[in-house]
């Protein structure tokens, strides 16, 4: 064998080994980024497998606690339920309602002197009503059998002194067969009955009149 063929052999062998190495190292990086590819892709796998679990866990327990929580406040309150106290108050306002139905008003409303008897008015008894109340101040309507008002009584002395009837006396003088009324703002004294709708300066209206 002459050295031009050694040189070729030489050659030969050479290119094939060098392919070999090169395609080995490329195959080994190839393997060794999938490798490590998979590692953290098991890695990132395993974290999120790690972490969801316990998210979900979390969750789930708040909901429990907060169910068990509102369990005990229902099964531990001292007071009834809302529904329970509703039922009393039916019967409670119904009770009410025909005490407050009951009872009869004059119609029309009459006053009158110490001679008229009291009660309920009609157009034919013309009876004096005791149960009048003013409107404009809220006041109930004070009498004073055989008495009249003093000319010097006014709005200002009323205002004070209403409703102490032993104050209000020192603006009344005594008269047989008259009948006094006042109440906070006004104040009139009649002998005969009188119809309330003759006198519009007086805001009296009738309170009902227990049976």
């Amino acid at each position: 064998m002459d050295d031009e063929d050694l040189d070729e052999l030489l050659d030969e062998v050479e290119k094939k080994f060098c392919r070999n190495v090169s395609i080995a190292s490329s195959a080994t990086r190839t393997n060794s980024n999938v490798a490590g590819k998979d590692e953290k892709d098991k890695d990132g796998q395993k974290k999120h497998g790690a972490t969801k679990p316990k998210r979900s866990v979390n969750s789930v327990t708040e909901d429990i606690d907060a169910l068990l929580e509102e369990l005990q406040e229902e099964d531990c309150s001292p007071f009834p339920q809302p529904k329970a106290e509703q039922f009393p108050k039916g019967p409670h306002v119904e009770k009410r309602l025909p005490s407050q139905s009951g009872g009869r008003k004059c119609c029309p409303v009459f006053i009158g002197g110490s001679s008229v008897a009291n009660g309920v008015g009609t157009a034919a008894s013309k009876r004096s009503c005791d149960q009048l109340r003013c409107i404009s101040c809220d006041f109930r309507v004070l009498m004073f059998d055989d008495c009249e008002w003093d000319s010097t009584c006014d709005y200002l002395f009323l205002r004070n002194n209403m409703p102490e009837r032993q104050k209000l006396g020192t603006k009344l003088k005594k008269r047989r067969g008259l009948r006094a009324y006042a109440c906070q703002c006004s104040w009139i004294s009649t002998l005969e009955p009188t119809d309330l709708r003759d006198q519009p300066q007086l805001r009296w209206v009738c309170g009902k009149h227990q049976d």
